[in-house]
């Protein structure tokens, strides 16, 4: 069935305005909110298929060495890392609408050296956007994502650069 949340909202707020006989204008949905709120489920949507495509991956490949192993980080919500062979992969809501997905290489230098500049990290981000009637998209440079194929995209992507 599909989601019936804001139905069950719109009722407590006309049993509230019947109640009290006051109309509460901040009732109005906090669009903030609900686009931080939405860009977490759709981190914890597309952290699940990694999980299921992962797993598939690593019991096809047989093998304890070189699995995908995918971790939460830690004081976030919904935001996740892939793990392979020195290489992370990283999902993060930077702010509501905006997940940024960073690769980065195992660096063997561990002591910043003064004066060199830091190896940049490969960032890309996806954005929210509100279409018609509310209806919200996630897009990757202006184009509409479908998630699947941005799971599919990604751990090919991961496997193919964390491969020994």
């Amino acid at each position: 069935m599909k989601n019936l949340e804001w139905i069950q909202n719109l009722v407590e707020s006309e049993q509230r305005m019947e109640e009290t006989g006051i109309i509460d204008l901040s009732s109005i949905p906090d669009e903030t909110r609900d686009l931080q709120a939405k860009t977490n489920e759709f981190l914890k949507q597309i952290k699940e298929a990694f999980i299921e495509y992962s797993t598939a991956f690593n019991n096809m490949k047989n093998s304890t060495i070189g699995g995908v192993k995918i971790y939460g980080i830690s004081n976030t919500v919904a935001d996740f890392m892939l793990f392979r062979n020195g290489y992370k992969l990283l999902f993060s809501a930077i702010e509501a609408g905006r997940i940024a997905m960073t690769l980065q290489a195992q660096s063997t230098q561990f002591i910043p050296i003064p004066g060199h500049a830091q190896t940049p990290a490969n960032d890309e981000y996806l954005e929210a956007k509100y279409g018609p009637f509310g209806e919200l998209t996630w897009a990757y440079r202006g184009t509409h994502v479908n998630p699947e194929y941005l799971v599919r995209y990604y751990l090919s992507r991961f496997v193919r650069e964390s491969a020994k």
